[in-house]
């Protein structure tokens, strides 16, 4: 199902444009490598992870994050099931 690619990426990034919040790649001293203002809306992932890095995190942050799916397209929603319901093996 998930697949460490850059489109995948893309289409991670796209879901998460679809939500309330904003998703941005900075540098920082995240101890996990993410940091989420749930206030703001914002999620901020460590922009010098690698491509599996940056997927790895999204999908760890979109498992703690209730998405408001309303606006969702139908493919994202097919996506968003699809991520809630797989674990990842590291």
């Amino acid at each position: 199902m998930i697949k460490y690619t850059n489109q995948f990426l893309a289409k991670l990034e796209d879901l998460i444009a679809e939500s309330d919040y904003i998703l941005r790649y900075e540098k920082g001293n995240f101890k996990s490598g993410y940091c989420l203002l749930r206030e703001q809306k914002i999620m901020i992932v460590n922009k010098f992870y690698t491509t599996e890095g940056k997927i790895n995190t999204l999908i760890d942050i979109l498992k703690i994050v209730e998405l408001e799916t309303t606006r969702f397209s139908d493919k994202s929603k097919k996506l968003y099931e699809e991520l809630s319901q797989t674990e990842i093996d590291i």
